[in-house]
């Protein structure tokens, strides 16, 4: 025996989805992203580094041209 299918009360919209984001749902990745530049960024902070010395000058001339 075969079950009916439940028909729809509203007819089903054609101009495409409707997607509202709230206002944090952008804010905090681009707060989250900002952060973690800033503590790349700083160099008193990257005391047990020992990484590349050409990468730390790259990050350093960024700060530079960020802080201008």
């Amino acid at each position: 025996m075969s079950a009916r299918t439940p028909s729809r009360p509203h007819p089903a919209t054609t101009g495409g989805v409707d997607l509202r984001l709230p206002w944090w749902a952008l804010a905090l990745p681009a707060l989250a992203f900002t952060v973690l530049l800033a503590l790349i960024l700083n160099p008193s902070d990257a005391h047990a580094a020992g990484g590349d010395p050409a990468i730390a000058h790259l990050f350093e001339h960024a700060q530079h041209l960020v802080t201008r």
